[in-house]
């Protein structure tokens, strides 16, 4: 049988194809009298990211599998990559974003202010330089920032910035279902 004729695989009970990437994340957002409103975003880590600044940043999130629902994900990715425990509150649904590589990305906002310099980010190993046998570990997220939405719309990936424009849409009035996670 030829690929293109093989059945497609089933979704799992949760309708979760076994072969979709999925991730979730958490996006922290404070309001301040000199800036307004700011939303806190890491710059990737890894050689691959070092020395950029445009579309290097991310929403901190991380892919989960058939079986965990989005809302842990992304309290359990927000506490590997910040190195802290997501903060308490009631979190705002943003939706959904297919990305360009093919993954859906589902985020929620939550208004909490945290010192970007406490984060201690996980880590993850990979073979650098390429090819060169020599394991390396680095930092899955190598800073964070606070960014007023201008500033995190050149440095956040671009299948992530309509995450900022939603939140910037729910603060002025525009609909926001809280969603589960939330105190």
């Amino acid at each position: 049988m030829s690929p293109a004729r093989l059945p497609a695989r089933s979704p799992t009970l949760d309708g979760m194809s076994p072969n979709e990437r999925r991730s979730a994340g958490l996006l922290l957002f404070r309001t301040t009298g000199e800036s307004g409103l700011e939303v806190l975003i890491g710059h990737m880590g890894g050689p691959f990211w070092a020395g950029r600044e445009s579309a290097a940043w991310s929403v901190p999130k991380g892919e989960y599998g058939p079986g965990e629902e989005a809302a842990a994900a992304a309290r359990r990715e927000f506490g590997e990559e910040f190195g802290h425990p997501a903060p308490d509150g009631a979190w705002v649904a943003l939706g959904e974003s297919r990305q360009s590589g093919g993954k859906t990305v589902t985020v929620w906002a939550l208004e909490a202010d945290l010192d970007p310099a406490a984060a201690v980010p996980g880590m993850f190993t990979m073979e650098w330089p390429r090819g060169s046998g020599v394991q390396r570990e680095f930092p899955e997220i190598d800073r964070f920032a606070w960014c007023t939405p201008e500033v995190a719309a050149e440095r956040l990936v671009k299948g992530q910035r309509v995450f900022v424009d939603r939140l910037r849409d729910v603060l002025t009035g525009g609909r926001g279902a809280s969603a589960p996670g939330g105190s």
